[in-house]
């Protein structure tokens, strides 16, 4: 008798709330909003940056247990860290922590973009986007794009218990993908959506140009839902 290909359900998660949460770039707004809403959700957070010092005294104005400490050992002492570091400095700085990343979940938000007179503009990437720059730098890491189009304004905002946005989620490794879908899925409001291989994060992460668009012309700070999922 053949036996039944058993599909997995896409709406089963892990359980993701032990989980120790890193946020490199930690000290600027999307990655000090990134980490208060994580810590809210319940998870250890731990700040990055050059600066030790620095990352500490942002850490204690953030409150809910959130913690800094220098890029090195916020790497080396988290299970998933968050690079939410400037574009100009991408590589150099995973580069410099590939041991310290090897085995863990690497999740890149890291939009390319360029800026002018007419605003803002996606830029060229030699790997394709700045994800698969991640990867390729960090083979032994597991690479996942998300949180590409969180307004850091609505995380950081104490009066908003809600950030109404889906996240996309793109990655090559089902088990990493679904990690950080579960982890979207703990701040209120959010839901991780599965969107594709990691070859398709380009048009993701320039797709917050568009975004930035949206937000000078309608005084907004705009989000991306799914329909029919």
């Amino acid at each position: 008798m053949t036996e039944a290909v058993v599909t997995p359900d896409p709406r089963i998660l892990p359980d993701v709330a032990k989980l120790r949460i890193g946020v490199l770039g930690g000290t600027g707004e999307q990655g000090r909003g990134l980490a208060r809403r994580l810590a809210i959700a319940g998870h250890q957070v731990v700040i990055g940056s050059r600066d030790a010092t620095r990352a500490q005294d942002l850490a204690a104005g953030l409150g809910h247990g959130v913690t800094g400490a220098s890029n090195q050992d916020c790497a080396a002492n988290s299970d998933v860290i968050i690079a939410a570091i400037p574009w100009d400095g991408h590589g150099e700085l995973l580069t410099s922590l590939r041991a310290e990343l090897a085995g863990k979940i690497l999740i890149d938000c890291v939009n390319p973009l360029g800026f002018d007179k007419q605003g803002a503009f996606a830029l060229t990437v030699a790997e394709g986007s700045a994800a698969q720059q991640a990867a390729n730098l960090l083979p032994d890491s597991q690479v996942v794009g998300a949180f590409h189009h969180i307004s850091a304004v609505l995380l950081l905002d104490e009066n908003i218990d809600s950030v109404d946005t889906d996240v996309l989620v793109l990655g090559d490794d089902r088990a990493a993908t679904d990690i950080v879908q579960a982890l979207a899925n703990r701040i209120p409001g959010m839901r991780g959506i599965f969107a594709g291989r990691l070859r398709n994060c380009h048009q993701v992460e320039a797709f917050t140009a568009n975004l930035i668009s949206m937000n000078r012309r309608y005084k907004a700070h705009t989000g991306v839902r799914i329909t029919d999922v």
